[in-house]
C-alpha cells in the first residue's frame, strides 16, 4: 500500500527575523547540488542541529545517509536558538504527574537528564569548539505562589533522584543576589553556540561518509519496503527510512493531537566585565508568562529571551522586533541591575511547543519507513540529541516501551491543554 506526504516550502527568512551572532568563528559545511537520483538507507530532511546529531549517529551505526535541506544548514530554526541545553521541561514534573502519573513522568524527566550527558559527552570525545559550558540552571519564582509550587516541585524531584536545592528568598538573595521569593538550583545543564555545534556535528558526519546535499524536496513516497523523495531538480532519492527534521517548518501532517506555532524573542547585550556577573554564570529562567531567560556567552555576552506570543506571520514579527527587544531588556535590568543592557543583537523566532511539552519524536502514523524529530519547546537541542538515539535505535530494529511518551500520535490528559479541537499540525493557531 502506498502512501504520500507532500512537503510544504518555507524559506529561513520565515522562520527568523533580525540576526542573532551565532556562527562567527566557525567554518561551514561543503554541500553539493543533487546531481543524479541516487538510493541511500537513511534521507534526512533538515540540516539544522537536529538532522546534523540524526546523520551523525546513523551514520555511527553503519548506515549511509544523506542529508538535504534546500538553504545553508543551520540557518533556520537553529540560529535562532539561544542554545540553554537544559534537562528541566517546559512542563514541570508536576504537571507531567498530573498527566500521565509519576513513574512515566520521572522517567521522562531523568532521560531529559540524559540527553544533556550524553550530548556533553559526544563534544568532549570529538573535541568539539562550539562554546559549550557545563551550567547550573536557577528556576526563579515569580511570586509568592510560585515559590510555593517550586518548593513541591523540588520535593517531587528529590522523589525521582533529581539532583538540585531549594533556594528561598534569604538564601537566594544572599547567594545570587536575585530579589524573588525562591528559586530552584540545579546541575546538569549547559550552554553552547548551536551553529558552532551543527556544523561540527554535520562535519563528524561527512567524515564518516554521509552526504550533505542542497535540494528541495516536494513530496515523499512509501510503498513496499523504500520511501521516494522527490526533489524540485527532478532527481529522485530512494531510502530505505527518511527522517523529517525539518525544525518549525513543518509538512502538513495531520495527527491527533494539539501542536501550536508561536514566535519568540532574544536579544545579545555588548561584551560585559566578567566580574559583573551573577554567581556562577547559571542559565536563568523565570516561572512567568510571559517568561524571561538568560544565559551568558564564551565571549561575556549576556543572551536574554522570552516575550512569547502567538505571532505566526514573519513580517508582523519583524514589525515586533523593536518592542519585544525593549521589553526584554527592561526586564534583564530589572533582574540584574549591574548588567550593561546595550543590545549589540536581537532577532525573532518561529517558536512551536505541545501542549505536554514534550517533543515528536517517532514513526509517522500512516508513512512507513517515514520518522520525524520535532524537540518542540525550550529544550530543542537536549530533545534533538534524544531523538537521534531514538530514531538510530528504531531504525536498527530496536524498541522500548518508554519510546510511546514522545509517539506522534500519542494521546493523554497533558494534551487537553490546548483545548479539545484537532489542529493541523504547522498550521495557524485559530
Amino acid at each position: 500500500m502506498a502512501s504520500d506526504l507532500a512537503l510544504d516550502e518555507s524559506d529561513h527568512e520565515q522562520m527568523v527575523s533580525g540576526r542573532s551572532f551565532w556562527g562567527r568563528t566557525g567554518i561551514r559545511p561543503a554541500w553539493q547540488a543533487i546531481g543524479d537520483s541516487f538510493s541511500t538507507d537513511v534521507a534526512v530532511i533538515g540540516g539544522g542541529i537536529t538532522g546534523a546529531l540524526v546523520a551523525e549517529h546513523l551514520a555511527a551505526r553503519g548506515f549511509s545517509v544523506v542529508i538535504i535541506d534546500r538553504q545553508e544548514p543551520g540557518f533556520g530554526s537553529t540560529v535562532a536558538s539561544t542554545a540553554m541545553l537544559q534537562w528541566e521541561i517546559d512542563s514541570t514534573l508536576s504537571e507531567l504527574e498530573t498527566w500521565y502519573g509519576f513513574e512515566r513522568a520521572a522517567g521522562i524527566y531523568r532521560r531529559s537528564a540524559a540527553a544533556v550527558a550524553g550530548l556533553a559527552k559526544l563534544i568532549a570525545a570529538n573535541d568539539i569548539a562550539c562554546g559549550f559550558r557545563p551550567r547550573n540552571t536557577l528556576y526563579l519564582a515569580a511570586n509568592q505562589e510560585g515559590a510555593r509550587d517550586l518548593l513541591e516541585e523540588r520535593q517531587l524531584r528529590r522523589r525521582a533522584g533529581l539532583p538540585g536545592v531549594y533556594l528561598e528568598h534569604p538564601d537566594l538573595f544572599t547567594q545570587f543576589e536575585l530579589d524573588r521569593d525562591g528559586a530552584i538550583y540545579s546541575p546538569g545543564s549547559a550552554e553552547a553556540d548551536p551553529l558552532l555545534l551543527t556544523w561540527a556535528v554535520i562535519a563528524m558526519a561527512l567524515r564518516r561518509g554521509a552526504q550533505l546535499v542542497k535540494a528541495s524536496v516536494t513530496a515523499l513516497h512509501s510503498e513496499g519496503d523504500q520511501v521516494t523523495a522527490e526533489t524540485d531538480g527532478g532527481p529522485v532519492i530512494e531510502a530505505r527510512h527518511v527522517v523529517l527534521a525539518t525544525g518549525y517548518s513543518m509538512p502538513g501532517l495531520d495527527m491527533p493531537k494539539l501542536h501550536r506555532t508561536s514566535s519568540s524573542w532574544a536579544v545579545a547585550t555588548v561584551p560585559q566585565d566578567p566580574a559583573t556577573f551573577w554567581r556562577d554564570r547559571a542559565l536563568i529562567w523565570e516561572d512567568s508568562h510571559p517568561y524571561l531567560y538568560m544565559r551568558t556567552t564564551a565571549d561575556n555576552r549576556i543572551v536574554a529571551g522570552g516575550e512569547d506570543d502567538g505571532t505566526v506571520d514573519a513580517a508582523v514579527r519583524e514589525r515586533k522586533l523593536p518592542a519585544k527587544t525593549r521589553a526584554i531588556q527592561e526586564k534583564m535590568k530589572r533582574l540584574w541591575p549591574r548588567a550593561d543592557a546595550r543590545i549589540a543583537h536581537a532577532w525573532g523566532g518561529t517558536f512551536g511547543e505541545t501542549a505536554d511539552g514534550l517533543p515528536l519524536i517517532g514513526p509517522v502514523p500512516g508513512m512507513p519507513h517515514v520518522l520525524a524529530a520535532y524537540g518542540y519547546g525550550g529544550n530543542g537541542i537536549t530533545f534533538s540529541y534524544l531523538a537521534a538515539q531514538m530514531i538510530g535505535a528504531i531504525i536498527a530494529g530496536i524498541h522500548r516501551d518508554w519510546f510511546e511518551d514522545f509517539a506522534l500520535d500519542r494521546d493523554g490528559p497533558g494534551l487537553r491543554r490546548f483545548g479539545e479541537d484537532r489542529l493541523r499540525v504547522g498550521s495557524e493557531l485559530r
